[in-house]
């Protein structure tokens, strides 16, 4: 089939397009510039490339049949971030595609209310990244339901993998999280260390695509997590690292009001967003519709990332 992923060239991109190719399909891939994936395989020798700025076209209402105009059967969205951007290329696709896969998110969901958090739970999301998501996925799947458009959604979590920082066990993006462990230094968590995040290496999100289009009947007006069989805690998370590191975890806990003055503004806030949601979602739906296996558990993949990490002097331990 005729393969189109707008926004390829990201962290999934770099798993998912040498998994297309793989498979016989012909790929297109568009970006914004001209970045190369994280990882290099020869299989992007064989992509035809193309170079737009989404939101440009948007503003002119260029995008949605610049997208249709090549002719692709299944359209794979990985950079829709508003519903108006959703609605656009919805009804620029309408009747002229095979499947439509978007790229939702977790963050959909809100805080976890029961865990594991399956996809038909009662959504109540916060701040305007989930919200907009939660909107999209409504919209997609109603389209679906009720209209016949041919869209799935996949909800990946906290995605992790070579060639960039994975969220760490004290809920940010700051690497130096994982020196402090490796030194067997003390780490402060926020309260008990027991909020929970899920991660996902991008290689099974780039499966939950493939597998999502080999399962179309199925897939066609569902979504799906896209997570790691199992959620961490903070603090299990640390522990795990810190003996990963060969050393033993010297954890302190203190309130969220102290704790986030430890730490910059922004690492104070990535935390608060993580803390706050304290995802824990269930891939049995995904498993049960569309045969998708995680090859990697959460620790696994921040494992493999943050060897990527020493390997590349990104951090030091």
């Amino acid at each position: 089939m005729r393969v189109l992923v707008i926004g390829g060239t990201g962290h999934v991109g770099t798993y998912m397009i040498p998994r297309l190719v793989h498979l016989g399909h012909e790929v297109i891939v568009t970006s914004r510039g001209q970045r190369d994936p994280y990882l290099p395989h020869a299989a992007w020798q064989q992509v035809q490339r193309i170079q737009i700025d989404r939101a440009a076209a948007e503003k002119s209402g260029e995008f949605g049949a610049q997208m249709a105009d090549l002719q692709a059967d299944v359209v794979i969205d990985m950079i829709c971030f508003t519903l108006a951007s959703a609605q656009h290329i919805v009804e620029a696709l309408r009747g002229k595609v095979q499947h439509f896969l978007h790229c939702g998110t977790i963050w959909a969901h809100g805080p976890s209310v029961e865990v594991p958090t399956v996809e038909e739970q009662a959504r109540h999301p916060f701040g305007d990244y989930g919200i907009q998501k939660n909107e999209i996925e409504s919209y997609l799947l109603r389209e679906a339901r009720l209209n016949g458009f041919p869209a799935t959604v996949l909800m990946p979590g906290h995605i992790v993998g070579q060639g960039w920082n994975p969220l760490n066990p004290a809920g940010h993006f700051n690497p130096a999280v994982f020196e402090t462990l490796a030194r067997g230094e003390e780490l402060a968590l926020p309260n008990l260390g027991m909020e929970t995040v899920h991660h996902v290496h991008a290689d099974d999100v780039a499966q939950s695509f493939i597998q999502a289009m080999a399962h179309w009947s199925g897939a066609v007006g569902e979504s799906f997590h896209v997570v790691s069989p199992a959620a961490v805690t903070l603090r299990g998370y640390a522990e795990a690292m810190a003996a990963w590191f060969g050393q033993e975890p010297k954890l302190t806990y203190l309130p969220w009001e102290e704790w986030q003055t430890t730490v910059t503004p922004e690492e104070a806030q990535a935390t608060w967003d993580h803390i706050a949601h304290s995802p824990n979602c269930s891939i049995a739906k995904g498993r049960r519709v569309i045969n998708y296996q995680p090859r990697y558990a959460s620790l696994q993949a921040v494992q493999e990332a943050v060897t990527w990490l020493i390997a590349n002097g990104k951090i030091s331990v």
